[in-house]
């Protein structure tokens, strides 16, 4: 544990010292060459030389988006960089709003570029309406994909702080390959009914911090993939939406391990989960282990404590074959509020390879509703250790 928190503090030492050394960046402002504040006048070639003047500058720089509305297409800004990069969106940036004009699965992709910076109070508009209604992914095996509003690739020592991803027409942010990662008052917004719209996916990616941020959106808030390592969330409102969740895994073939994820002082309101763990049945081998979830309200929240070794969405699977990711060291502690189902806790674990090391302590959740007269829990192939008081009785 100490080691882990010195970890965490020289990570922020080495963030801070970074962005102190962007504060005399030299400044691109956008509408300096040529882009225009209406809404209408694509800025993708504006966006694109400054960004390659940026870049190559071998001081640090800072390119502005100022207040205002800009129309951006499909975009990808490259490095690597000589020198810290930041762009500081201070207006809204909007996607073209018919999905059929991206050729790709990205809107605004970041690839393989260090000690960069995303910053400055403004939003990032999917206009993901017509994409939503045409999304029929819950029953088409073969559907399109759609483009996610940011996407970042390869970063290293990043920051974004002070942002708004707003009705992506996919997620609203993936994060692949990326290592010392920050997200500090970022901002996810779009409706409960909007599909797959998680806010934050993680993938193959070490170190990555969210902290004090706020995210409603149609799917899950967090999510992580394969290859995750040391995650950290902390203070994190999340609601509307499938709340924070490990996977779902096993689907793949040759998925690399999930290992290190803290969730620690976040509450969830009206999701449809609390905090959760899900592996395909029929599963690839796989393994999930060091999850941590701590000091957290849950506000009518569905199933608030999850481990779903069946997990079958759309009944696109065979259940009856057990899945194969192994899971182990797990800790649920100090989580209380109300639960909108009767079931407060399920621990449904794989019959082949059962959950260990699961840790339940000092649970208190409520349930008022027509289901049962109390919240209960549900478990199989898990034999928790217990510490403090639980309520409902778990494992029982």
């Amino acid at each position: 544990m100490a080691m882990r928190k010195l970890q965490i503090t020289a990570a922020a030492v080495a963030l801070l010292l970074f962005f102190s050394s962007t504060s005399d960046a030299q400044i691109f402002d956008v509408t300096k060459y040529g882009a225009k504040a209406d809404g209408k006048s694509n800025i993708d070639k504006t966006l694109m030389s400054v960004w390659k003047l940026a870049c190559a500058s071998t001081s640090p720089s800072k390119i502005v988006i100022p207040k205002g509305t800009f129309l951006l297409g499909e975009v990808k800004i490259q490095g690597p960089c000589k020198a810290p990069v930041e762009i500081q969106v201070q207006g809204t940036v909007k996607a073209p709003a018919d999905p059929s004009s991206f050729k790709t699965d990205g809107w605004l992709t970041f690839n393989y570029i260090d000690k960069f910076t995303l910053s400055g109070g403004g939003v990032f508009d999917g206009q993901g309406k017509i994409a939503w209604e045409q999304n029929d992914c819950h029953n088409n095996t073969n559907c399109k994909r759609t483009p996610v509003n940011l996407r970042f690739n390869f970063i290293t020592n990043a920051w974004v702080h002070d942002i708004t991803t707003l009705d992506s027409k996919n997620f609203h942010v993936n994060v692949l390959g990326c290592k010392n990662f920050t997200f500090l008052r970022f901002t996810v917004t779009a409706p409960e009914d909007s599909r797959n719209t998680d806010g934050i996916h993680i993938g193959r990616s070490d170190g990555i911090y969210i902290t004090n941020s706020t995210i409603g959106t149609g799917d899950d808030c967090i999510s992580l993939g394969d290859g995750s390592r040391q995650v950290h969330v902390t203070g994190v409102k999340c609601g509307p939406g499938h709340g924070i969740s490990v996977g779902s895994l096993g689907k793949y073939q040759a998925e690399e391990p999930v290992s290190g994820f803290w969730v620690k002082n976040c509450t969830l309101t009206n999701t449809q989960n609390g905090v959760r763990v899900k592996t395909w049945p029929a599963s690839y081998p796989g393994s999930v282990s060091d999850l941590h979830f701590e000091d957290i309200t849950m506000v009518k929240v569905g199933y608030p404590i999850v481990i779903d070794q069946v997990y079958c969405p759309w009944n696109l699977c065979k259940p009856d074959i057990p899945s194969l990711v192994k899971i182990n060291n797990v800790s649920f502690k100090n989580i209380r509020g109300s639960s909108s189902t009767a079931v407060a806790v399920k621990l449904v674990c794989s019959s082949k390879v059962p959950c260990k090391d699961v840790v339940v302590g000092d649970i208190n959740l409520t349930y008022d509703g027509p289901e049962a007269p109390t919240a209960y829990s549900q478990c199989s192939n898990v034999v928790p250790s217990f510490q403090g008081k639980q309520s409902p009785r778990v494992c029982a």
